[in-house]
């Protein structure tokens, strides 16, 4: 339904004139409203927002009072009088206020004005998907099967055998409501006998055994968009199962679940990798490749000096927003590896480096090399 400031003007949304008669508008709504029933498109949103917008417009149009203060004051004229200011939330209060207009068309119309049942939205369902980390991040398709309750083709979803057709309740008399009075009280409930179908099948169809919904398995395909993280849903509209009454399809909600990766590390939109390497690019400087989740690889510089824990920012190197906002950082932490197996030059320079740091003690170490002195002395306990 169109917000206020997008409302079409209301003799434009029945194809009337200004000048038309009541019996013309009435005409003009009788034929948008049939055109566009619930009963007559099931599923179709769009159906359903249109046969709104033409119910609301010809409340107003239909009633002298309100028609001249909508023709003088536009939509602003008519605000707060009945549904014409925020719409129709629910076609069912249509049926309430119209349904004597569908009578003789088969649509039940009247039958809902009578406290029958509204047409209502089918259940919503849930499925779950697993993709790993390189996927989330480009964002993929994938086929998903669910199973789900569908119409029953042999009898349309009525439940009734083929060339028999469902009875009308006895117990409500088709209201699909009853109403019990409790000492000052008079109380409306759903009718037990027919749930508030307001008919029961007595001859039941023999592939649905009367239920009306078989269930079958459906194949679906799921756009995931990139930057997706674990536990985030996937709305599928209008894949859940069908309404009642000419209601719309629920919707199907797949959770999206990712696998860790063996290189990369997930925080947020952050991508954390931990590269080794040797001592010497730690204390000397150099330019190492870093693996990239997309890109391959790239170069990243080492500081002379550097820490083992130290950490390196590439920028966007991380996970897209699903959102569209930035992309997340891969976060680079480096760690000095100590080989378990050197050549025997490597173990004499490593010697040689060796008696020279201990001839060349730096005022780090013996300030540590104090403190565990004074530690074991006690001087400084």
């Amino acid at each position: 339904m169109p917000t206020m400031a997008a409302k079409r003007d209301y003799y434009e949304v029945l194809g009337v004139k200004k000048d038309s008669s009541t019996d013309e508008i009435k005409k003009a709504y009788k034929k948008l409203a049939l055109a566009n029933h619930p009963d007559r498109n099931p599923g179709d949103q769009a159906a359903i927002d249109r046969f709104k917008e033409a119910a609301e417009a010809f409340e107003v149009l239909s009633e002298s009072d309100k028609r001249a203060r909508y023709d003088r004051f536009g939509h602003e004229g008519v605000k707060g009088a009945g549904h014409a200011g925020g719409g129709f939330q629910d076609v069912g209060d249509i049926f309430e206020m119209f349904g004597d207009l569908f009578e003789g068309f088969g649509f039940g119309g009247s039958r809902r004005r009578g406290g029958g049942p509204r047409p209502t939205q089918g259940d919503h369902l849930k499925a779950s998907l697993t993709i790993d980390l390189r996927d989330a991040a480009k964002g993929c398709s994938r086929e998903i099967e669910i199973k789900r309750r569908e119409l029953c083709e042999t009898c349309n979803g009525s439940g009734a055998k083929p060339g028999s057709t469902a009875a009308k309740c006895d117990y409500c008399n088709g209201h699909g409501q009853v109403v019990q009075s409790q000492g000052f009280f008079r109380v409306q409930t759903t009718c037990p006998a027919c749930r508030g179908e307001g008919k029961i099948v007595r001859d039941k169809c023999a592939d649905c055994s009367g239920s009306g919904r078989k269930v079958e398995k459906v194949r679906l395909e799921a756009r995931i968009p990139p930057g997706v993280d674990t536990g985030m849903s996937l709305c599928l509209r209008g894949e859940g199962e069908p309404g009642l009454n000419g209601g719309p399809r629920g919707d199907l909600y797949v959770e999206i679940n990712v696998k860790e990766h063996n290189l990369f590390e997930r925080d947020g939109q952050d991508l954390i990798c931990h590269v080794p390497i040797t001592y010497s690019q730690a204390a000397l400087g150099a330019d190492i490749e870093v693996p990239t989740l997309l890109d391959g690889k790239k170069n990243q510089h080492i500081d002379a000096g550097t820490h083992s824990g130290e950490v390196f920012r590439i920028r966007g190197g991380g996970m897209p927003d699903p959102r569209g906002g930035r992309a997340g950082d891969l976060l680079v932490e480096v760690y000095i590896e100590v080989p378990r197996k050197m050549s025997d030059e490597q173990r004499e320079l490593l010697l040689k480096l060796a008696e020279l740091e201990q001839a060349n003690v730096s005022q780090h170490r013996e300030s540590f090399f104090d403190k565990v002195k004074d530690w074991f002395t006690g001087e400084n306990s």
